[in-house]
Formats: C-alpha cells, sequence, structure tokens
C-alpha cells in the first residue's frame, strides 16, 4: 500500500513514524452537532488529563464532515467550554472539513490497491439482514465478488467498501474490553465513502490519528465497536494504532448515558448557577472519584495531583452506580 501512496503522503508516513516514536499526542474530537453535555465535557478533561500526564501534545480537532448534522455556533460554544474549564489545546484547531485533500489521496490508493470495491446495497436492504453466525450490523459481502461498477446505475452512485482480510483486528486498550475483533465475523467490510458522496467517518478519523501522529485516543466506551473499522483502514496504511482509553459513560439518575439532546446538561445550568471552573473540575472529576465531593480546583492543579497509574485503576473500576447530574 505505501508504495501507491503519492510522494507528499510517502514523506508524511515517514515523518509520522518518527514523531510517534519520540512523544506523546492525544486529540479531542468532537462534532459541531450541539452543546457539549457533561459528559462529552469529562472525556475531553480526561483526554486531556491522560496525554498531559505522559507530557504530550493535546489537539483539538473538529470532525465536521457530516455537514448536515453541522450546527451553526457549535464550533464556538465548544471551544468557550474548554477554554472556561482551562482545557487548552496545542497548535491551531484542526477541522476535518480542511483536510478533504488527505483523505481523497488515500481514498484514491486505496482503490488503485485493489481493496476497494463498489456496494449498491442500500440501508433498508440489510436492515433485516443477519450477518453469519447470527452477529446483526456485519455487512453479508452482497457485492464482494460482482463485477465493479464504480459509475451511476439507476441513477445511483455506489457506496465504496474496504474488502478486509480473514483474521482479527488488534489494538492496545487501556480500559475497555479486550482490544480484539475478527474482521469478517465481528466488523465486515468497512464503507470508507457513502453513496452520497460524503467520506465516512471511519476513513477520515483513522487517516488522522495516522497523519496527526496520535499515539493516544481517549473517547467514550459507546465507541469502542468503532476501533475495529479505524483499525483495519490503519492496517492498509501500514501503521500501528494508537492506544486507546475507551472510558465508562456518564449516566443520569434514570441510568441512560448523556446525549447532546439534553440540552440542559452542559455547562450553561453550572454556570447559570454561579459555579466557578474550579468547582466544575471538582465535579467532574468526583464523578469518577478521582477527587473527593466537594473538591474545588483547576485543571492545572488536578493535573499536579494525579498519576497515570492511579488514574487507569481508578478508571477500570466497574461502574456499578449511575451518576446523577448535580443541580
Amino acid at each position: 500500500m505505501s508504495a501507491l501512496l503519492p510522494t507528499h503522503l510517502r514523506t508524511l508516513q515517514a515523518e509520522v513514524a518518527d514523531l510517534r516514536a519520540t512523544a506523546r499526542r492525544g486529540r479531542y474530537a468532537p462534532s459541531p452537532t450541539g452543546r457539549l453535555h457533561l459528559g462529552n465535557l469529562r472525556t475531553a478533561l480526561l483526554s486531556w488529563l491522560i496525554t498531559r500526564l505522559q507530557g504530550g501534545e493535546w489537539l483539538l480537532r473538529i470532525d465536521d464532515l457530516d455537514t448536515p448534522r453541522n450546527r451553526p455556533g457549535a464550533e464556538a460554544s465548544i471551544q468557550d467550554d474548554l477554554r472556561w474549564l482551562g482545557l487548552f489545546w496545542d497548535g491551531p484547531v484542526l477541522r476535518q472539513s480542511e483536510r478533504r485533500g488527505l483523505y481523497a489521496s488515500v481514498l484514491s490508493a486505496l482503490r488503485r490497491s485493489g481493496q476497494l470495491y463498489p456496494c449498491r446495497c442500500s440501508r433498508r436492504m440489510l436492515a433485516d439482514v443477519s450477518a453469519p453466525h447470527g452477529r446483526s450490523g456485519v455487512y453479508p459481502g452482497f457485492c464482494r465478488s460482482l463485477t465493479p461498477h464504480w459509475g451511476l446505475k439507476d441513477r445511483r452512485l455506489p457506496s465504496w467498501r474496504l474488502r478486509l482480510e480473514p483474521g482479527s483486528l488488534q489494538w492496545q486498550e487501556q480500559l475497555g474490553p479486550e482490544g480484539c475483533l475478527d474482521a469478517l465475523r465481528e466488523v465486515g467490510d468497512v464503507v470508507l465513502r457513502r453513496a452520497d458522496g460524503f467520506l465516512a467517518y471511519h476513513l477520515a478519523t483513522a487517516v488522522d490519528e495516522w497523519a496527526l501522529g496520535i499515539t493516544d485516543v481517549v473517547r467514550g466506551l459507546d465507541l469502542w465497536p468503532a476501533t475495529g473499522p479505524q483499525v483495519a483502514v490503519l492496517e492498509q496504511l501500514g501503521v500501528d494504532p494508537p492506544r486507546y482509553w475507551h472510558l465508562p459513560l456518564w449516566m443520569d439518575a434514570q441510568g441512560q448515558r448523556l446525549s447532546k439532546r439534553d440540552g440542559g446538561l452542559g455547562l450553561a445550568l453550572w454556570q447559570d448557577q454561579g459555579l466557578s471552573p474550579d468547582v466544575a473540575i471538582g465535579r467532574l472529576a468526583a464523578s469518577l472519584e478521582l477527587v473527593p465531593a466537594g473538591a474545588k480546583l483547576s485543571a492545572e492543579e488536578l493535573l499536579q495531583q494525579s498519576q497515570l497509574e492511579r488514574l487507569r485503576r481508578l478508571l477500570r473500576q466497574p461502574q456499578v452506580v449511575s451518576f446523577g447530574v448535580e443541580s
């Protein structure tokens, strides 16, 4: 695959390999689809903390490729919330919408390698289909062996899928379940370009982890299943995956995980009540017993009193209670 990359990407590949061998790098990558809720912000705090405890750089990447879902003002509110909490990032804000050329170059190289094939299966067609062994949600390979036709057919373009080989997709998992999925039975051939022309989430995310030299990905446990498809793309690039820290989700008092639909469960709720950033950081950290309840401290103070191994042990503990959002 490396030989099929354009010269500038092969140069980048060598530079990134040197960077990853000598430095740690983390990132926080929200989508601008609404205001961050407290669970998002706790993930941002832990991503920042885990990266800084390793002496690493922490990047802010805005995952804004899915433009129909983006909301006006959302990116600004994300940046405002992070700054208010004292979570400052390194370098400029990165936007996936400004990196489409990079993703397209990798996608073209994958197509030239013969690892992609066109797929005309609709979501409706696949909705009630189960993969072998009864596992749902895995593409059954209907279009795998068909003669490729990349152009319009019945006025529709195909999606582009990555053909996976039999075997295991493995990664270093720091917190969640074991980092291993069977490529064919548990992941299936991955869509990298959607039929509507949008570049797929798994392609852009994997390419960015590689191109930005990311060594540690800290995100919610709900994204653990997405790791397999992203590792599959990284394998095609000949890149070892980063270490993944899949965090326990913050639940509300009813045991439901927070979401952006819960607009009232963001920082605005606490700010309206007159809470200061040190109280907010204390509450976010106390929700995982990193500090005692009622603690008041800045993000920098939390960093100074934290140790990576102790943090890892605390985050690995089973979550047996739901954390209600304090009012």
